[in-house]
């Protein structure tokens, strides 16, 4: 490894290599002397980076949040019903994808870690304001209280936890291909915002 990183290289690497662990284990089984040695450097260089376990944790967290955010956002030149197509198709072969990094993103979540609470809560709010802009009522995204933005809400949890159980199943034992699950959960969300 070059050891002649700068600073922001050497942060980037660091949270480069947490977001790969991710994949395989829960934010807080990442071993700190794991990561400095796959950064060929030592743990105490890595505090110099990162103050505490916790800011690592931090930036490894809000990373993973950046990048759901980031391989979920459509092709704006479509048609708002395809961006939400096109949003979805994404979402759920991130997940088949990451499953294990993601359950540990909403975990984290769940386990009430205040940063790891937030940068969901953050990331949840983001696609939820998407959602409503697909489908017509940007307005609604600065009215959280409203019952279309609750209901959005609460249809992504349903989509998430959906795709979640479902990646975990054995392909030939799945009861929908992804373009069948994705029409599902559009049809949930036209039918949710009717009640």
């Amino acid at each position: 490894m070059d050891h002649r990183l700068t600073a922001d290289d050497r942060k980037k690497q660091l949270v480069r290599i947490g977001l790969m662990m991710l994949r395989d284990k829960p934010i807080h089984e990442l071993s700190i002397d794991a990561i400095a040695s796959e950064a060929g450097i030592s743990r105490g260089l890595l505090f110099h980076y990162f103050p505490s376990k916790r800011d690592y944790y931090v930036a490894v967290i809000s990373a993973a949040g950046r990048r759901l955010l980031r391989v979920t956002k459509p092709d704006e030149s479509l048609a708002p019903d395809q961006q939400l197509r096109e949003m979805l198709v994404q979402f759920v072969a991130f997940i088949a994808r990451r499953r294990t990094a993601y359950i540990s993103f909403v975990r984290g979540a769940a386990g009430g870690d205040d940063f790891a609470v937030e940068v969901y809560d953050e990331t949840r709010a983001r696609l939820t304001e998407r959602v409503l802009t697909y489908v017509g009522t940007p307005e609604v995204a600065d009215e959280p209280e409203s019952r279309d933005y609750l209901r959005v809400h609460a249809w992504l949890s349903y989509t998430e936890d959906l795709a979640i159980e479902w990646s975990a199943l054995p392909e030939d034992a799945r009861p929908y291909t992804p373009d069948t699950l994705v029409d599902h959960t559009i049809e949930a969300l036209h039918l949710l915002r009717k009640l």
